[in-house]
């Protein structure tokens, strides 16, 4: 069985669920969960947890992303791309360069976002997307993101391009459709494609024929990348052979297992990695806080 994460480049027409369901034929294992829902339509980054690295699926959904996304000004759809359904059309004859870039790096920073109905939130239980096959438009709370960048990279009117580098939960369709919205000829987005989830980056992202073909030439091993490669900034500790049997099965240790007092720490016991460690200074020991035991 595999256990790390793999950095899968989701090619358009499949759904997040698609890779994860051909990732388990590939691998021939069930235990797999993506970190992060891509629409169909869209192309890029989706780094997938195999084994007992699904543990860290929701550590990674809260990484920092990056976007390159293709808008199109003077068009209003129900989905807030140009997959769905042209609610409106306006002009923008009046719509300069400098208006666009200015009304754009007005979204850098904190902001409150409404989600899109055509999205995988719940709602009473119920996904919105599904409400809104339904033809429900249910009323959403406005939430906190964050947009640390946004770039204006290309302008073609009615189209731009921009790169977006944000927080989690943001919605780059509704970003398309706020900054629209704000210029005052509405919005929607064309394409997308994400270039960055943490430290997984779009040139090292590898198709599933690629994975397949790998898998095949028995190299796919070569390119899961270990768990504790996610928590690389914590100090690793290897244990001693009198502690083995206590983190094996998950317990606390004394500090003295550690010279320097750090926390969290990675702990490995006879080079295997075991899972994140806290320190209780109170109490002058070590606890567990995830584990994984890798390679056991």
């Amino acid at each position: 069985m595999y256990h790390g994460i793999i950095n899968v480049y989701k090619e358009p027409g499949y759904t997040s669920h698609d890779v994860v369901a051909r990732l388990r034929g590939i691998l021939r294992q069930k235990k797999i969960g993506h970190t992060g829902t891509l629409d169909p339509a869209a192309t890029g980054v989706l780094p997938v947890c195999c084994g007992k690295a699904t543990k860290v699926c929701e550590l990674l959904t809260d990484k920092e992303k990056s976007y390159r996304a293709v808008c199109k000004l003077g068009v209003i759809t129900d989905t807030q791309d140009t997959t769905g359904t042209v609610l409106q059309t306006k002009d923008i004859s009046g719509v300069t360069q400098d208006e666009l870039s200015d009304t754009i790096q007005s979204f850098v920073g904190d902001i409150m976002q409404i989600p899109p109905m055509y999205s995988a939130i719940k709602k009473d239980g119920k996904r919105l997307y599904e409400l809104a096959r339904e033809g429900k438009d249910v009323e959403r709370s406005a939430r906190h993101v964050e947009i640390y960048s946004i770039e204006l990279t290309k302008v073609e009117l009615p189209y731009f391009t921009m790169r977006v580098h944000c927080g989690k939960g943001t919605y780059i369709r509704s970003l398309c459709r706020d900054i629209g919205e704000q210029i005052g000829c509405g919005a929607c987005m064309d394409r997308l494609c994400r270039t960055q989830v943490g430290r997984f980056m779009l040139d090292e992202a590898l198709t599933l024929d690629k994975l397949q073909a790998l898998k095949d030439d028995g190299g796919l091993s070569d390119i899961v990348i270990p768990v504790d490669v996610m928590f690389e900034e914590y100090m690793p500790v290897h244990a001693g052979e009198e502690y083995f049997k206590l983190i094996k099965n998950g317990n606390k240790v004394d500090s003295r297992i550690c010279c320097d007092l750090y926390s969290p720490v990675r702990m490995y016991c006879d080079g295997v990695f075991y899972g994140i460690y806290e320190l209780d200074d109170r109490k002058k020991e070590y606890y567990p806080v995830k584990m994984f035991a890798c390679g056991e």
